[in-house]
This record gives structure tokens, sequence and C-alpha cells, in this order.
């Protein structure tokens, strides 16, 4: 396998087919091959996993602009071919993109994901030690016409990741059995209390879930809408997630 810029008209023909097969023919959010070559001469980043054939196993891509005066990278995009995921491809493009930015002297790239997929929670949170930096409300919309996402609004968090973080502490590895949960199991809502910590359960397949039950999917959306939007605004800051067999739990602390 290697890891390299796009460098042709075929990769980014391959990576416009990646995103169909893993988002469908109808994803409203699909990136063309024509805006994944200028992106790339602006500052960007179109990279990919390739074998020894040349298939593209896996792609990341982002821009590159300002932020507060400073340079920035988002990365929009990151998706691996559903044979070749489960060996950590996607840490691997995250840590090239990495390098493409520090090359540049970019100091923070920020991303988004669904805060009711609990294994990129886990993914971003705590093996990669971003943080959330925000929550927006349908993102991208009310629906995105993915397979993947079902009839939901697309609530994100956006995520900061510094390109050469500091040292930060170990997310705690359990959650007290007091802590207020004012998100719980089904999408139970619980009382908005005034406490100096509270979790956010989320289930732990939402993708499988929305497909066989999307009424259930729609209550854990608005749920965990109803509680970041109350919480965050306060002052409240998502600290860790810690996974478990039923999905996971966000811990917010002010």
């Amino acid at each position: 396998m290697l890891i390299r810029d796009f460098q042709s008209h075929d990769d980014r023909a391959q990576c416009v087919a990646l995103q169909e097969l893993i988002w469908g023919r109808d994803f409203t959010e699909k990136v063309p091959a024509a805006m994944l070559l200028v992106a790339q001469k602006t500052g960007g980043v179109t990279a990919g996993a390739f074998d020894e054939a040349g298939l593209l196993l896996g792609y990341v891509f982002g821009v590159t602009g300002i932020k507060s005066g400073k340079l920035m990278h988002w990365s929009d995009m990151l998706a691996v071919r559903p044979e070749a995921q489960g060996q950590h491809l996607g840490e691997q493009l995250k840590a090239y993109q990495r390098s493409k930015c520090r090359a540049l002297g970019i100091e923070t790239m920020y991303w988004t994901y669904d805060p009711l997929v609990a294994r990129n929670a886990h993914l971003n949170l705590n093996r990669m030690q971003a943080r959330v930096d925000e929550f927006v409300v349908a993102m991208y919309g009310e629906a995105t016409n993915s397979p993947l996402q079902g009839d939901m609004p697309t609530d994100r968090f956006i995520i900061a990741w510094a390109i050469d973080p500091e040292p930060t502490a170990v997310a705690p590895s359990v959650l007290s059995g007091s802590l207020p949960l004012v998100v719980g199991e089904q999408a139970r809502e619980g009382d908005l209390v005034d406490a100096p910590a509270v979790g956010v359960r989320v289930p732990h397949d939402i993708t499988g879930l929305a497909a066989a039950d999307i009424g259930a999917a729609r209550r854990w959306r608005f749920a965990t809408r109803r509680a970041f939007t109350h919480y965050l605004p306060l002052g409240y800051q998502v600290r860790a997630f810690v996974a478990d067999a039923a999905g996971g739990t966000y811990l917010l602390t002010r």
C-alpha cells in the first residue's frame, strides 16, 4: 500500500467512484473531480492509499483557508473501501494529511463528524485526541440522500485537531454511576440539570438503527440536539467519550 497525492484524472475518477460506493450515487455532498484538482492546486490535500495494482483503498480530501487571521485546514472527507476497513487506514491518511499541513505552517486542522456515530467519537476524541470546537444543527441540511445517514438532520460536531499537540490528560476510562444522564438509553430525555458534569448517551450503531427504525434514530438525533444546544452555550465542554458495548457516553463539564 502506498499513500500519496492524487496525480491523474484516473485517481480523481476513482475517488468519485469511491464516494458513490460509500455514500450512494444520490449523495448530495459528493466532491466532483474538478474540485479535487482545484483544491490540490490551492494548498488543499487530495490524497489516497493505493494497493499494488493502483486501486484506491481510501482517500482524504481537505481545503486550506484562513480562520481568525491564521492558516487553517478543513478536512472535508475521509473514506475507506469496506474491504480495507479495520486496518487503521483512516488514521494513516490523517497522519499524511497532518504532515502536509505542517509543511505549510498550519497549526490546526478541523473536520466534522456525527455525534451519534460512536466509533467515530472514539476515534476522534480518544485515539486522535482531538477536541470538540462547536456543535452545529443540521450543518449539511435536513438530509443528504445517503443510505448511511437516513432521513435525519445532519447535526455535527466540528472537531479541532492540533498539528503539533501539547500533552493532554488521559480521558477517564469509566464514568461515575452518579453522573446525571441528560440523554439515557433508548434516547430517554433526562432533566437538564444544573450540575458540574453531565452525561449524554449515544447508541452503538446509529446507521443500522436508521435503516431498521428511522423513528428511533430520529429520537436519538433530537434528544442529543436538545442536550448539546442547552449545555454548550452555557460554557460546558465535551471532555471525553467513554465507549461501551451499548454505544457510549459523552462527558460534558464546565
